[in-house]
């Protein structure tokens, strides 16, 4: 079969998948056990098969093992944005690419308004600060329009399965949700510089995209520029931060709701102190969340190459992420807030790092819990917006955007009762 035809195939299939059926529902989610904590981890660009049997990757293999674990689960798009936009409001709204966003600007149009979804072929500019209502992107099941060059294509979801532009999608997110509902909601974005997430694209934790070298005396020769910043916190990586109200600081997360993990109000220290809120969007950086970066040493490394297989991966990311992870996940068990009520942690990978064809956007999902049964394996099909239903589910929540298709289910069998 001709990539063309693939692709047709592939839009084919997009036109007459999901739609969705509300922009916000009008009740709690049923069918899914209602908890006080979630902290959900997201990993970086590895698809199930690359992770899960990979002896580099020992504690999440053993946790996958000892907790429950999600073994037909799909991330919906690509790249990165796209999926954790999709993860916390349902919906892509209309951006497709990783661009950075359009800090303040009032003025501009959201793809929301126009239809015309952001992509990287054709070159688009940065995103318009997402507010409104309107037409999200399509979710074709075969995508050439970003981050391929030449008539390579890769898929979304699992290369059969596609969602195609929908109305009546609400340009807000499970943040927004929580303040209605008097809930609390927190992103650890780890490498977070001290000036604050606001205008800041990158960072290596100290500087960023808004340092001033030419003040930095004597200059060095070559001199110090942005290129030399290792890239560690990234925009892309905390999608709350382009919505207008949240630039406007109007938004239902502040900017100082958005921590790093060191400090005496990062992650740590509000772990060990147990200053747990209801959502924890838990972001560790582009060296320990296995993305990798072309100028952080060995250890961060991208994968050689990007096939799919665990051949092609860099050994020292994976095994990097993994230990991370283990940090992470035993900062939360050993919190105070762990043993309040009922908990769980979901770690999830936001995509398969684009892959090209025959590759499927399939990623690993753990769930853990203090409470249910453990292990649990779940073979039922989910993606994205099942895991945004099932937390929307847990903490009272109602359905969002995509969330709300009748197509998507919670992950019950998962959370446990």
């Amino acid at each position: 079969m001709s990539k063309t035809l693939k692709l047709v195939l592939g839009l084919t299939a997009a036109m007459f998948a999901h739609s969705v059926m509300a922009k916000e529902g009008t009740s709690p989610v049923p069918g899914v056990t209602r908890l006080n904590h979630v902290y959900l981890i997201v990993m970086e660009n590895h698809g199930y098969s690359q992770i899960i049997g990979n002896p580099n990757a020992p504690f999440t293999n053993a946790w996958a093992k000892a907790a429950n674990l999600a073994t037909n689960f799909f991330a919906v798009g690509h790249p990165s944005l796209t999926n954790y936009l999709e993860i916390v409001g349902g919906s892509n709204f209309g951006v497709r690419n990783d661009n950075a966003p359009d800090w303040h600007n009032a003025s501009c149009q959201t793809s929301l308004a126009t239809g015309v979804a952001q992509t990287d072929n054709p070159a688009t500019g940065p995103v318009c600060p997402i507010a409104g209502i309107g037409t999200d992107a399509a979710t074709p099941a075969v995508d050439c329009t970003n981050e391929f060059t030449g008539p390579a294509c890769g898929n979304d979801i699992d290369g059969v399965k596609g969602y195609s532009a929908a109305a009546n999608i609400d340009g807000k997110t499970i943040a927004d949700q929580l303040v209605a509902a008097h809930l609390t909601v927190r992103t650890y974005q780890e490498s977070l510089p001290g000036v604050g997430a606001d205008r800041v694209e990158y960072s290596d934790g100290l500087f960023s995209n808004l340092t001033d070298f030419t003040k930095i005396k004597p200059t060095l020769t070559p001199p110090l520029t942005s290129s030399n910043i290792a890239k560690l916190y990234a925009a892309k990586h905390n999608p709350f931060v382009y919505f207008a109200n949240v630039q406007a600081g109007t938004g239902s997360i502040p900017y100082s709701e958005m921590r790093p993990f060191d400090g005496p109000t990062g992650l740590w220290a509000n772990f060990e102190s147990g200053r747990s809120p209801s959502l924890s969007l838990i972001v560790p950086n582009q060296c320990n969340d296995q993305h990798g970066r072309g100028n952080a040493g060995p250890f961060c490394n991208f994968d050689p190459t990007s096939d799919g297989t665990q051949a092609g991966l860099n050994p020292a990311l994976i095994q990097l992420g993994d230990l991370a992870l283990g940090k992470i996940v035993r900062a939360i068990k050993a919190s105070p807030s762990w043993s309040v009520g009922k908990s769980a942690i979901i770690a999830v990978w936001d995509e398969n790092d684009y892959s090209t064809q025959p590759n499927i956007n399939q990623v690993p999902l753990i769930v853990d819990t203090n409470f249910g049964a453990h292990p649990v394996t779940s073979a039922t099909y989910y993606n994205h917006f099942s895991l945004l239903k099932t937390i929307e589910g847990a903490l009272g929540l109602p359905c969002l955007n995509h969330a709300c298709d009748a197509a998507t289910v919670v992950m019950s069998d998962l959370i446990g009762r």
